[in-house]
């Protein structure tokens, strides 16, 4: 056997300068190929009639642009809560307000309303009134679920309870029904 003319190769051992070298070249490699990336895929739409496209969603009426038949005096109406939802199945989200005047005191009486668009125009317009401001009713919250309006409205079970604090709840739904909204919940009170 003949012996080899070169001393043993200096590189057959491993120490840390070769592992450090080995683990900087792999981040190195990392690094880089995160700057690279390839074009993006593109697909061939094959020959044929143009595809039709679904309509884009309507957006639900926007309440701040509604006259709201409140008598205010000199303060303005103003929009305290709303919802939206479809609420009659035409595939077209309405929009239900809860507005009242924006007095500097005392709890003034909200009004439940509901907006559609017309058909002609992107205009709101309303509709149908749930809850009278007459009718001396607060809303404390408001929903639209699965096509229906849900209320709870907070009122007073006489004349001599002072209006800061109302001491009846009431739960309420309406629902649209041949034409016009129904209220499905009874209108049965409890005290607060």
């Amino acid at each position: 056997m003949q012996q080899s003319a070169v001393p043993e190769l200096a590189h057959t051992h491993t120490r840390p300068i070769h592992w450090l070298a080995t683990a900087t070249a792999v981040a190195g490699v990392v690094a880089f190929s995160s700057v690279l990336q390839p074009n993006p895929a593109t697909a061939a739409q094959p020959a044929g009639p143009e595809p039709r496209h679904a309509p884009a969603a309507a957006a639900a009426p926007d309440p701040a642009r509604v006259d709201f038949p409140l008598e205010c005096g000199p303060v303005k109406a103003i929009v305290v809560k709303k919802a939206t939802g479809d609420l009659d199945g035409d595939g077209s989200p309405e929009t239900v307000a809860v507005v009242h005047c924006d007095s500097p005191m005392g709890t003034p009486p909200d009004g439940v309303y509901v907006l559609t668009r017309a058909k002609d125009t992107a205009a709101a317009r309303l509709v149908a009134t749930l809850v009278d401001p007459k009718d001396s009713n607060t809303v404390s919250d408001i929903t639209v679920r699965d096509g229906a309006v849900e209320a709870d409205l907070l009122g007073y079970s006489s004349d001599d309870v002072p209006r800061c604090c109302p001491d009846v709840k009431d739960n309420a739904k309406w629902q649209w029904k041949n034409g016009a909204f129904a209220r499905s919940t009874p209108s049965g009170a409890r005290s607060v």
